[in-house]
């Protein structure tokens, strides 16, 4: 028997799934209408990534809750996860500074709770939906000590950007005791087994002071503006 004549001898397994997968779409769709569309005037906007697990005495959350407030005063909305931890203390520096903080929260079953420091908050039931929020409307990717969660998100940015999936833009990684066994394995690994070229490194800024984040994200910017290019818009429309 052929895995067709399998699903033709099932049908009552096999069409209330197909169903609930065509409802599925349209509700991803929605994620993406509503997202896209709340989003869309606020720019220029810089992503700050982190832990969920971090604390308010931790430095780590101090850190980016200063960065999020020199970011937010000198003009950049802040997008965060929405959640607690470092996505907190990213909201709750920007809701304190001169710009809007943006919150794109997640329903999971454990861990993530809304922080109270958004003033754009938009939930989210799927997390590739969220992430293309992230890329989408980020002008810089500010990524502070995490998890597996922050480690996606930073390999996410670094593998579109390489690849030329979305425009070019400063990925900071902060906190440099923190992830520079990081980059010692890929430049003793990942260069030295050809897995990526020595030029992807340049990708990647290491920068721990706040005021030195916001100077390195306007000076990438002070030759060619915020704005995409038609060109920069034409690729994020096939993101």
């Amino acid at each position: 028997m052929t895995l067709q004549d399998k699903s033709a001898s099932h049908p009552s397994v096999e069409k209330p799934w197909s169903a609930k997968e065509s409802w599925r779409l349209f509700g991803i769709m929605a994620e993406f209408v509503e997202g896209t569309e709340r989003l869309e005037a606020i720019q220029p906007a810089v992503s700050i990534f982190g832990s969920a697990r971090t604390g308010p005495d931790s430095p780590h959350y101090q850190l980016a809750e200063q960065i999020a407030k020199r970011l937010s005063d000198a003009g950049f909305a802040v997008i965060s996860g929405g959640g607690p931890g470092i996505m907190e203390a990213a909201n709750k520096g920007a809701y304190y500074g001169k710009s809007p903080s943006i919150g794109l929260n997640i329903q999971l079953p454990h861990e993530q709770h809304r922080n109270a420091y958004q003033d754009v908050s938009q939930t989210f039931r799927h997390f590739f939906a969220r992430k293309y929020m992230f890329v989408k409307f980020a002008t810089a990717y500010v990524v502070l000590p995490g998890g597996f969660g922050t480690l996606d998100e930073l390999m996410e940015a670094l593998t579109l950007v390489q690849t030329g999936k979305t425009r070019k833009m400063p990925i900071i990684l902060v906190y440099s005791s923190f992830w520079r066994g990081l980059l010692e394995w890929f430049q003793n690994t990942l260069i030295a087994e050809g897995c990526i070229s020595a030029d992807d490194m340049r990708l990647i800024q290491i920068i721990d002071e706040p005021d030195q984040i916001v100077n390195a994200i306007f000076k990438y910017y002070e030759s060619s503006g915020f704005e995409p290019t038609a060109a920069e818009r034409e690729i994020q429309l096939n993101l």
